[in-house]
């Protein structure tokens, strides 16, 4: 009784500081529409004759198509590692391990579905950029900016923040392993967002929703793997079987 009682309560504690900075992230996003610095930030990479740095090379097949497939190798490599554990993942337990690959899919998913339920288009599509498109809140529902549509939020930035609910699966057992991967994933996040705001691909708070939606999703993953877990008995680095 001794044992579980300062469980708990380190427990709600961790919690609490979880849903603080889910609401204060969701807060600075929130403040960013509202200041509608969207057009000032794309401003800097682009012009009415468009965006210069649209085809450069690095941004297209290192920075874009690159960090797509690194990503989605990784997914295969945390998917794998549900049975066959390897570095870090030996630290977790089947649950754990679960939760880890399961985070990142759902967040892939999760942005892909509110991207293409979206009317908002790129700013490269934008009449202010060369294109026909006007600019519109991308929380203006179901009206149509002239556009293609489908550009929020951003998809590829996913490809880094995607990972982010690894640092709940890893906080437990790994502390210091799960802020090195928190801190990876929003790094790669970050960098990717860019790389396609300076080709006119996203607005910034394309990027920043983004890495909110895939946090919230990793926290809600989190909640659903301490639900299952006691239905689940296998230890730590045990192979699924």
């Amino acid at each position: 009784m001794h044992s579980t009682a300062p469980s708990r309560t380190s427990a709600r504690s961790q919690y609490r500081k979880i849903c603080f900075w889910t609401l204060g992230a969701l807060a600075c996003v929130v403040l960013w529409d509202a200041a509608g610095l969207d057009l000032a930030a794309a401003q800097l990479f682009g012009s009415a004759a468009g965006f210069p740095l649209r085809d450069h090379w690095l941004l297209v097949q290192v920075m874009h198509e690159g960090g797509r497939y690194l990503a989605w190798l990784l997914v295969l490599a945390l998917t794998l590692g549900v049975w066959w554990p390897h570095g870090v993942l030996r630290d977790l337990d089947v649950v754990g391990r679960l939760q880890l690959a399961a985070s990142a899919l759902l967040a892939l998913a999760v942005v892909s579905l509110t991207k293409n339920l979206s009317a908002t288009s790129c700013p490269w599509d934008l009449a202010e950029f060369g294109g026909v498109a006007r600019h519109i809140s991308h929380w203006a529902l179901g009206t149509v900016d002239g556009g293609s549509g489908r550009c929020f939020p951003a998809g590829h930035a996913s490809a880094g923040f995607a990972f982010v609910g690894g640092y709940f699966a890893l906080r437990r057992t790994a502390p210091r392993a799960a802020r090195w991967w928190l801190g990876g994933a929003v790094v790669a996040g970050l960098v990717l967002g860019v790389a396609q705001q300076m080709r006119g691909a996203h607005f910034m708070s394309h990027t920043l929703w983004t890495g909110w939606l895939c946090w919230a999703t990793g926290g809600a993953c989190d909640i659903a793997a301490t639900v299952l877990r006691p239905h689940l008995t296998l230890g730590a680095g045990e192979p699924l079987s």
